[in-house]
């Protein structure tokens, strides 16, 4: 794989994905908001695996941020040869009576920002005939618990598409599908974590390690674990108006402090 580029590596799944690709001695270049934690974060990697770790400050909610990660993408000297779309966050409201800017700012990460990376990577990569697109979804993306279901169903189908589209050109697309995962992730969208049982979560540790064995394998569609596995079958199964009763926006709701 080469070089990796990470976005939303200073924490979480991302940042995990940074470790675990620093420990088969792959370079990194992580990009982040914010400077002095990828800074820190860089320099943890770099003293314990002696990997290259590049840092990008860059916030792929502005046009500006997300150019930045392009250029470096298109750079020809230090080619990355896998790139992560993993930035995101929890939005921590219902969209009627929510800000709209905190809605439009999650399209721009999660959806505009997946969409731009993934095409000039892809371009990039498709000349070498070689390269991994790793995109980061959700088994929300089979519910309908609000707008962050809506986002990552548009990631899971946006990587199916474009993984069709590289067939036969020697890059691969996956499409990462996690459920719960112990991380910032809902403490920052200030939700409470007591809405769903113990035995919902996963270790982030699981969960991208199952993604790189896809990444590897060229698999396009990875739900780590058994038990989310059998729960995205069924959540494909079922009639959609049972989804959107027990897995809708009223027991999104109840997760929102």
């Amino acid at each position: 794989m080469g070089t990796a580029l990470i976005t939303g590596a200073t924490s979480g799944i991302g940042l995990e994905l940074a470790w675990q690709l620093a420990a088969a001695r792959h370079d990194l270049v992580l990009v982040a908001r914010s400077s002095e934690r990828l800074e820190r974060r860089a320099e943890e990697i770099r003293a314990a695996a002696g990997v290259r770790v590049e840092v990008l400050a860059a916030d792929l909610g502005t046009t500006e941020g997300r150019g930045a990660v392009v250029e470096r993408l298109r750079q020809q000297s230090a080619p990355v040869g896998l790139l992560v779309n993993n930035a995101g966050f929890g939005l921590g409201q219902r969209l009627v009576g929510g800000d709209l800017s905190r809605e439009e700012l999650a399209l721009e990460v999660m959806v505009r920002a997946v969409l731009e990376l993934s095409k000039t990577a892809a371009e990039e990569m498709v000349p070498r005939r070689r390269g991994a697109i790793l995109n980061v979804a959700s088994i929300a993306g089979l519910t309908a618990m609000g707008t962050y279901s809506a986002h990552k169903a548009w990631v899971r189908t946006f990587s199916e598409s474009l993984a069709s589209e590289l067939q036969g050109t020697g890059v691969t697309v996956t499409a990462l599908c996690p459920g719960l995962v112990r991380t910032e992730f809902h403490d920052s969208a200030g939700m409470d974590d007591s809405a769903w049982p113990s035995i919902s979560w996963l270790a982030a540790e699981s969960v991208a390690a199952a993604g790189l064995r896809a990444v590897r394998r060229g698999q396009v569609l990875c739900t780590p674990s058994v038990r989310y596995a059998a729960l995205a079958a069924g959540l494909r199964a079922a009639p959609r108006f049972l989804v959107r009763r027990f897995a809708g926006a009223d027991h999104y709701a109840r997760a929102v402090v």
